[in-house]
């Protein structure tokens, strides 16, 4: 075990020297991405990130910088109860199908019962491992359990594993490839509902005394839970924050949730890159004319 071991930390860190080997020189932002493409939307933020939509990016620049690195791309998802019964057959299907497509992936299946599991056939450079979600105190929040046994994950093989990490919900489809311009230190999935409107409006913590609280006249965006994503140093760090302040917050028998306190963290370290609504866009909204190219589509929230 503990040669297995040793060599699974040298294959990463031999990864990591490649990622971030001067040798191996990085495209300027102005190379892949033109925001000038897309003057319907907002395609940078005031912190100079970019936001990603179509027609703004050349996949095929960062390809050919991320093809020599041969990174390794990770994919988290949680899926008990109904929602393994209901949703996760597609969402797997659809993102062995069109998630970084040529790049080795991991799939994260995190679960509590494995006998739910449906049949999963995947392609070349394609690989999945089931995580068991511990036994926790049934009265405690499912999120934070979940994040709690991520954390565990993380820190135990996943970090040396990957060297990017998203995490999404279940109940989404891909619709079409999803691919290396998502990829940062910090990605953020702006929220199809909120993008669209007045930002004094934006649903966030406002209760003061809570650890996501976001004074009104403040904040940036709105973010939704349905893609994070990162280094996993990143990751890491965000469910620390997330834990920290769900911890404190329950001393006080109050909570936020889950979606506040990614706001919170998102609002205090800004990503370094924001993902447009079309990459996680809800049919049961009316679509406006800026959505030209849905990424990824959710399942009608009516089936919840």
């Amino acid at each position: 075990m503990s040669t297995e071991h040793y060599f699974r930390i040298k294959k990463n860190l031999q990864k990591v020297y490649l990622c971030w080997n001067y040798q191996v020189e990085e495209p300027q932002l102005s190379d892949w991405f033109n925001p000038k493409k897309r003057p319907d939307v907002i395609t940078t933020t005031a912190w100079l990130a970019p936001v990603i939509w179509e027609g703004t990016y050349n996949r095929k620049v960062l390809e050919k910088y991320y093809k020599r690195l041969n990174i390794t791309i990770g994919l988290v998802v949680f899926a008990t109860g109904k929602f393994a019964d209901k949703y996760l057959k597609e969402f797997i299907q659809s993102a062995n199908k069109y998630f970084m497509t040529g790049y080795n992936v991991i799939f994260y299946i995190m679960m509590d019962d494995f006998s739910s599991l449906p049949r999963i056939e995947l392609g070349p450079l394609r690989t999945f491992k089931l995580l068991s979600i511990l036994k926790k105190n049934i009265l405690q929040d499912l999120n934070f359990s979940f994040m709690d046994d991520l954390q565990l994950f993380l820190l135990s093989h996943i970090r040396d594993e990957v060297n990017f990490l998203f995490i999404m919900d279940v109940n989404q489809i891909f619709m079409t490839d999803f691919g290396v311009e998502t990829l940062g230190n910090s990605v953020a999935q702006l929220h199809g509902w909120w993008y669209f409107k007045n930002d004094k409006n934006f649903p966030y913590e406002r209760r003061s005394g809570l650890a996501a609280f976001i004074p009104y006249g403040q904040g940036d965006f709105y973010y939704h839970r349905a893609i994070f994503g990162g280094t996993p140093q990143e990751v890491l760090m965000f469910i620390e924050e997330y834990k920290k302040g769900h911890i404190r917050d329950t001393k006080s028998k109050l909570n936020s949730i889950y979606e506040h306190h990614l706001n919170k963290f998102l609002f205090l370290k800004k990503p370094s890159k924001l993902l447009s609504p079309e990459y996680n866009w809800n049919p049961d909204y009316n679509t406006p004319p800026q959505i030209k190219h849905v990424k990824i589509t959710r399942q009608s929230e009516k089936s919840w």
